[in-house]
């Protein structure tokens, strides 16, 4: 049953590549706020990884090392 979701969504998947790339005239106007938008949605993507990678960087780093050395090593720094 998992199989035929995959082949449905496959097949629309397929179908809407197909409706965008085979258009040949699109009417269609992007005004500058629709830049701006887009490109705020990067910088706060960006920036929204970034906080997450700084927020968790000591854990992560203190994860690693003691599977590499099976010591135990001090979250705070000192």
């Amino acid at each position: 049953m998992n199989r035929d979701y995959r082949s449905a969504a496959r097949r629309l998947t397929m179908a809407g590549l197909a409706l965008v790339i085979l258009t040949n005239v699109a009417h269609a106007y992007l005004d500058p706020g629709t830049g701006s938008y887009i490109l705020q949605l990067l910088i706060g993507g960006l920036l929204g990884g970034l906080f997450a990678i700084g927020l968790f960087w000591k854990k992560s780093l203190a994860f690693i090392k003691r599977l590499f050395t099976g010591k135990k090593h001090d979250l705070t720094g000192k």
